[in-house]
């Protein structure tokens, strides 16, 4: 099954943001493009938002004058569904609501011809609930595309209990005919992206609920140490609070309130205030006129250890004993059986952050995972009450020896970035289990739809197979809620396969 032919009529139904950007992307890739909306006039106005904006294209020289006058001449506005009778594709982005979509699709499906192939750009409803009321729900397939459509690659193409293989892979073919990267996905709730990225923003709020550290302290740590491009709460505000949250409490609602995808309180309450951020002027960041962006919490200048003794290989960090001896500090190693971790001066210990806390411990601070701990320009830690302050000063130092800023934020198991790429990597792995998409898929969607600077099962092969499992584990033992138990396909990928080669 091929892509549509370019002399196929495209028509886009909603003429928002969303609607204005894919018909855009189809008019550019050489279609004739016809736009409906139900309020009259509307259709006309984004005919003529998408021509201006045709027309910067050709003052960037992204697209030639001659190219341009082309594709005006394809676009045209529709003053009623009937004119839409002759379209290959129609593709809904209507408002986010089931009885509407549904609605609609039911009205086209008595206009168009039966092969004509039938999307909705849907981010959170169900394709096959949509599907389920038109006459031939087979040809229905979920498009859905990033915004700002035009600029965003990623497009998850999601089969519907009913979808027909062949809707499928025309709608994917399409899509990449088009310029874009496809991938495909199962009708699950949030489908890849918004699925699998939940606990960006959850353990982030999470810490923050816990008062282990403030919002701009948490975003530095996800940026700087973890390689994210933006941390939760600036992302969440650039989203809108309020669009976020019904994200989340979608995604976690169809999976019947399963605790892993709880939504945050504290978020809650910011949208009940009317903080919703960037477009209101003031969510986790005030965006007023004169307002400053506050500043992480850095340590002050601390003096390094003289040498550190090394025990075990480091798993995730071994970079470090390379970057500490290029510090000139002083690096004596030891093999050894029951754990990895840095000894100090003092005799307290600096340990990668595994799922518990320092409090259970003598003497121990717990530094936080980082992407690549050379490039890494934050590292945060973490220590009880009970921690010596040599000890930490000590870790500090270090760090700090290594061009390192550091932050310290209370004793909460998982830290920052450790807690929530595993439990992302989780969530990947039980995707993938159930179904949803292959892995590849999966890498692919979470780099392109939201930037990630790895996919889940990169950094899974980068820490190892054991790593998410054991940390999460770790936690699990500490918030028993279920909300940090690792899936029944994490342990398998950690442990099973090793259990049963034992076992023989």
């Amino acid at each position: 099954m091929t892509a549509l032919d370019l002399s196929s009529p495209v028509a886009v139904v909603g003429t928002g943001t969303m609607g204005q950007g894919i018909a855009q992307v189809a008019l550019v890739a050489g279609h004739p493009v016809r736009l409906y909306d139900a309020v009259p006039g509307r259709a006309g106005q984004a005919a003529a938002a998408i021509g201006a904006r045709l027309d910067r294209l050709v003052e960037k020289d992204r697209l030639t004058a001659a190219d341009r006058d082309a594709a005006r001449a394809r676009l045209g506005a529709a003053d009623s569904l009937a004119e839409l009778a002759d379209c290959a594709l129609v593709v809904e982005a209507v408002l986010e609501r089931l009885d509407v979509k549904q609605e609609l699709f039911r009205e086209v499906e008595g206009v168009v011809a039966d092969d004509c192939l039938l999307a909705t750009n849907t981010s959170s409803l169900s394709v096959t609930a949509i599907g389920g009321a038109l006459r031939n729900p087979g040809r229905l397939v979920g498009l859905h595309f990033f915004n700002p459509a035009p600029l965003l690659p990623l497009v998850e193409v999601v089969s519907g209990f009913a979808t027909d293989v062949t809707s499928a892979t025309r709608a994917y073919e399409t899509a990449r005919a088009w310029g874009k990267t496809p991938v495909a996905c199962a009708d699950t709730p949030g489908f890849i992206v918004n699925r699998i990225a939940r606990p960006f923003y959850a353990e982030a709020f999470a810490v923050l609920e816990s008062q282990a550290a403030d919002p701009a302290t948490i975003d530095a740590v996800l940026r700087e140490s973890g390689g994210f491009r933006m941390g939760a709460f600036e992302l969440t505000d650039l989203i809108g609070q309020d669009v976020n949250e019904s994200v989340t409490h979608s995604v976690w609602q169809s999976f019947f309130q399963d605790v892993r995808f709880t939504p945050s309180l504290a978020q809650r309450r910011l949208v009940e205030s009317g903080r919703l951020g960037r477009k209101s002027g003031h969510g986790w960041y005030d965006y007023g006129d004169g307002a400053e962006r506050p500043e992480p919490h850095t340590a002050e200048k601390e003096q390094p250890p003289a040498y550190v003794v090394v025990e075990g290989d480091l798993g995730p960090a071994s970079e470090l004993t390379a970057l500490i001896r290029e510090a000139g500090i002083t690096v004596r190693e030891e093999d050894e059986d029951h754990g990895t971790r840095l000894v100090l001066p003092g005799g307290g210990q600096l340990v990668l952050a595994d799922g518990q806390t320092s409090g259970e411990f003598r003497d121990v601070v717990y530094f936080d995972l980082a992407l690549d701990y050379r490039r890494a320009t934050r590292v945060a830690l973490s220590a009880s009450q009970d921690t010596a302050p040599r000890t930490l000063a000590e870790a500090i130092g270090l760090f700090q020896a290594l061009g390192k800023d550091v932050s310290v934020i209370g004793d909460v198991p998982g830290m920052i970035v450790a807690r929530t790429v595993a439990r992302v990597v989780d969530l990947a792995h039980d995707a993938v289990a159930k179904g949803a998409a292959t892995e590849e898929d999966v890498d692919t969607a979470m780099r392109l739809g939201v930037n990630y600077p790895l996919g889940p099962f990169e950094w899974s092969r980068r820490l190892g197979r054991s790593w998410a499992y054991d940390l999460l584990d770790d936690l699990h033992l500490r918030d028993p809620s279920g909300r940090y138990a690792p899936s029944l396909a994490l342990y398998r990928h950690a442990y099973a396969g090793e259990k049963r080669e034992g076992a023989s």
